[in-house]
């Protein structure tokens, strides 16, 4: 059996685009979705209390779980390694879309799924301590907080800008200007500018 699996945050977001990603993908591949388990909760929640919970519930030997990205079965890096743990004890599979991985019961997959779990969690921790930080001493200085209605930051009209988290989250995890340039499909050398530029912390 093959499971697309689609998680988003809030009701406000919406499932069309992972859902997207995975029928390309599936249909490339020649892959037929066997099941869809969609639901609107919290990464943070605890999986044995998600739609997710039941699928690894029912998951068998050879089954695969397709999801978009490894972010989407869980946003912490135990909890990550707890669903691929019994994955990889089921002998179900996990694959990823956006950034190609298999993970199976392999050495390489392990190390794949600790690696850029624990990547996701370090980068989550940082970004909270750095603008918390960044927050609070700005109310100290007496600035209003927020950015006027409508504006932009000149970063954010960057074509780059959307893929601000993904690019350094592929850093951390160690690959080059050139294989991330090769991911997106852009220049090596954009890469590189733009991390100097704008995240200056992974150079």
């Amino acid at each position: 059996m093959v499971y697309g699996y689609i998680r988003v945050s809030s009701d406000k977001q919406t499932v069309e685009n992972q859902r997207f990603e995975i029928k390309c993908f599936c249909d490339k591949n020649g892959i037929c979705i066997d099941g869809w388990i969609e639901e609107t909760q919290s990464g943070t929640k605890t999986y044995t209390k998600r739609q997710l919970g039941k699928l690894l519930r029912k998951v068998q030997k050879d089954d695969v779980i397709i999801c978009s990205e490894l972010s989407r079965l869980g946003r912490n890096l135990f909890m990550i390694m707890e669903i691929l743990n019994i994955c990889m004890r089921k002998e179900c599979r996990v694959w990823t879309i956006k950034d190609n991985y298999r993970l199976g019961d392999d050495i390489q997959s392990k190390v794949l799924a600790f690696a850029f779990g624990l990547s996701a969690e370090i980068e989550r921790n940082l970004i909270s301590s750095r603008t918390k930080e960044a927050l609070a001493r700005r109310k100290v200085e007496g600035q209003k907080l927020g950015r006027p209605i409508g504006s932009k930051t000149e970063q954010e009209n960057l074509k780059l800008f959307k893929f601000t988290n993904k690019i350094r989250f592929l850093r951390m995890g160690g690959l080059s200007y050139s294989q991330i340039g090769r991911l997106l499909h852009c220049d090596r050398g954009t890469i590189s500018r733009y991390c100097r530029t704008y995240l200056p912390e992974l150079l």
